[in-house]
């Protein structure tokens, strides 16, 4: 071979490699900084050392399922690590679903998460999807390889609320964030659900919130939650289970969850994933 071709190719691939490295290290520098500015907001709130009680008017079957979900003493989850395996699909029409691996940081005392997964593609190749919100602000941002953006979106007013909805309906999973003194306000709907309204920066979201005989809460659902289809923004309805509910620190939690969307009346899934871990961690 010659020289120069050789030279050429070794620059090529030193080039190729320092890329790889490089942006795989900006992507991972990214979803720390996000973790480490939800973790100052967390522990410097003025909450960080009560002790929460359930209120007496809150609705019957909400009242009943925190009884249910929270320990007798109540202190306010200040970070919960979640790590989770699944498959999902990128929109309600795909026949493709992705298996997936995600840890998911949130800090419900900042109101805020970040979801950091790994989507599996053919040919060993994955695509890394970090979403989170922080601050009022929803973000979604996906590299190639860990390592090369092909897509960032931050700071839509619809992206905001459609992160916000997705952190109210999570709560099942850090349920001192469903609490009043978290900021939820409830509304009684009948005796199997309720709708719980939170206000964060100048977003206001609100899900309608069943449960089951078990006091278990069983379904979230949102008559119009902001998603983006084809291109644009729809608010379209919006609907998320959970099942497999088991102890943690004291806490009642699901193991299983799924959400979809609504397509022509029929709730079209997106998302199933499998709660593998959780690490709850209170001040006390």
């Amino acid at each position: 071979m010659n020289r120069f071709v050789f030279t050429g190719l070794a620059c090529v691939v030193a080039t190729s490699v320092a890329a790889f490295l490089i942006g795989r290290g900006n992507e991972k520098r990214c979803a720390d900084l996000l973790i480490s500015k939800l973790e100052e907001a967390a522990a410097s709130s003025n909450s960080i050392e009560a002790i929460y009680e359930i209120p007496t008017d809150l609705p019957a079957p909400v009242a009943r399922y925190l009884r249910r979900a929270l320990p007798k003493k109540i202190y306010p989850i200040q970070a919960v690590l979640i790590e989770q395996s699944g498959a999902l699909r990128t929109s309600t029409s795909s026949k493709n679903w992705m298996d997936f691996s995600a840890r998911q940081f949130v800090a419900p005392m900042a109101v805020g998460f970040v979801w950091n997964a790994r989507v599996k593609l053919p040919f060993g190749i994955h695509i890394l999807v970090l979403d989170s919100y922080s601050f009022g602000v929803g973000s979604g941002r996906v590299s190639l390889m860990s390592a090369f953006v092909v897509s960032s979106t931050s700071n839509e007013p619809e992206l905001n609320s459609g992160a916000l909805h997705r952190y109210l309906a999570e709560s099942v999973w850090y349920p001192t964030a469903l609490l009043p003194q978290s900021g939820v306000s409830w509304v009684s709907k009948d005796e199997r659900s309720a709708v719980a309204t939170l206000k964060d920066h100048s977003i206001e979201v609100s899900l309608e919130f069943r449960f089951n005989d078990a006091d278990e809460v069983i379904a979230v659902y949102s008559p119009g939650r902001y998603g983006r289809f084809d291109g644009e923004y729809r608010k379209v309805g919006w609907e998320g289970h959970f099942s497999n509910y088991r102890e943690q620190d004291g806490f009642l939690i699901p193991g299983r969850g799924e959400v979809g969307w609504y397509d022509a009346g029929e709730l079209q899934l997106v998302w199933k994933g499998e709660i593998n871990s959780v690490h709850i961690q209170q001040n006390h």
